[in-house]
């Protein structure tokens, strides 16, 4: 292997597919159940009773980088396992290893104060609570974060906000107690990226109105529970501003880097059991006289699909060990062109699974649907692929500016 696994990382894979194979897979039908009949500002039992579980066996908070409250794992290390984590919608939340959480933690852990971890990142790490990032807005083209309208304004000892926000994941949850918010404190500053500021804001301060779940292709709260919450003046202390004014891009980027990484890691899992998934329904169809597996545009795609996952994976390790090596910021076009290609490979493939279901692939029986709601998302989601390859081309052209 180019990037092989150490010995920690093998011991905790075997473990956690193991868990998989007796929590995780047996639970799911269970859990999509749960997640159709109570709705997106229900907790759905199936997860809490499988957290206790996954904490008692240790596999909790791998996600998280040189902390004593997490698995100390590298990117490169966690990679492996967060791809083994995306091969169900339900895994993620069980080890406490699911967005915008984990985003959040991080964020409280580099920038938040004494008080802030103590309060808002310890539940966190517990599982206790649930968390949002509010970063998203409706009235204006958010691809380009400089366009954010959401004010923040200092008043004296405290800070006012408003602004309406859109997909911010998890605002429905009860469980949701801390809102990571994104708006401007200098709208004049003659640097876009140093008008904006993040600050930490209670949900249950006067003004937050969370006003409706947001469906992803027809679907609340699985794979997504995407929210539009309205900030109407909304006061918090002048110690929630996280970081300083002006900072909120700088932690953006921070934040962002390893959340688009991990998007991509469950993706790859996810298309992983896709491909299972095809070739075992293909193998026991058959049509007009022999099995569909043995029809030859069956075949190409099934060999495409192998292909393509190994590229995207080989090109997410590559980019996982650019973060650890040289950082996030130096490894802005690895982390760009991951966002760009593995969400793309996911959809294809799990479209041709979906084909390959026949009728059957579009209902929600197989998960197939739901798996294609989340690699659809996540063309848009942390930066379309459009501002992606922007980026991308512009990292390119920039080698030749002499030429």
């Amino acid at each position: 292997m180019l990037y092989p696994m150490s010995p920690k990382v093998v011991e905790l894979k075997r473990r956690l597919d193991s868990f998989m194979d007796r929590h995780i897979y047996p639970n799911e039908e269970r859990f999509y159940r749960e997640a159709e009949e109570l709705g997106p500002w229900k907790v759905y039992p199936v997860v809490e009773e499988l957290k206790p579980l996954a904490r008692a066996e240790g596999l909790w908070n791998l996600f998280l980088p040189d902390s004593s409250h997490g698995a100390g794992l590298t990117n490169l290390e966690y990679a492996p396992l967060c791809e083994v984590m995306g091969r169900s919608h339900l895994a993620p939340e069980v080890f406490n290893c699911s967005a915008p959480d984990t985003g959040n933690m991080e964020v409280l852990e580099r920038y938040g104060t004494k008080e802030d971890k103590e309060r808002w990142l310890k539940p966190l790490l517990a599982g206790e609570i649930r968390s949002c990032f509010a970063m998203t807005e409706p009235a204006v083209a958010s691809s380009d974060a400089t366009n954010i309208e959401s004010s923040i304004v200092r008043e004296g000892d405290h800070y006012v906000i408003n602004g309406r926000k859109w997909y911010t994941t998890n605002a429905t949850d009860p469980r949701c107690k801390i809102c990571i918010f994104m708006g401007k404190t200098d709208p004049d500053n003659a640097d876009r990226h140093k008008q904006q500021s993040m600050i930490l804001v209670p949900m249950d301060t006067a003004g937050v109105e969370v006003k409706r779940a947001l469906p992803v292709f027809g679907f609340y709260g699985v794979p997504d529970r995407a929210s539009e919450v309205v900030f109407t003046n909304v006061r918090v202390p002048k110690e929630n501003m996280l970081l300083g004014e002006g900072r909120g891009f700088e932690i953006a980027q921070g934040r962002l880097g390893p959340g688009r990484i991990h998007h991509c890691m469950r993706l790859i899992g996810l298309s992983e059991r896709t491909l299972e998934k095809m070739c075992r329904r293909v193998r026991s169809r058959v049509a007009f006289g022999k099995p569909v597996s043995e029809q030859t545009v069956t075949q190409e795609r099934i060999a495409e699909a192998r292909i393509m996952i190994e590229q995207a994976r080989l090109l997410t390790l590559n980019a996982a060990y650019a973060m650890d090596t040289v950082g996030n910021k130096v490894a802005t076009a690895e982390i760009a062109m991951i966002k760009v290609a593995v969400p793309n490979m996911a959809c294809q493939i799990i479209d041709w699974a979906i084909q390959a279901h026949g009728g059957g692939g579009t209902s929600n029986d197989f998960g197939l649907t739901q798996a294609y709601a989340t690699a659809r998302l996540l063309r848009l989601a942390d930066g379309p692929d459009e501002v992606h390859r922007n980026k991308i081309a512009r990292f390119e052209l920039k080698k030749y500016s002499n030429a």
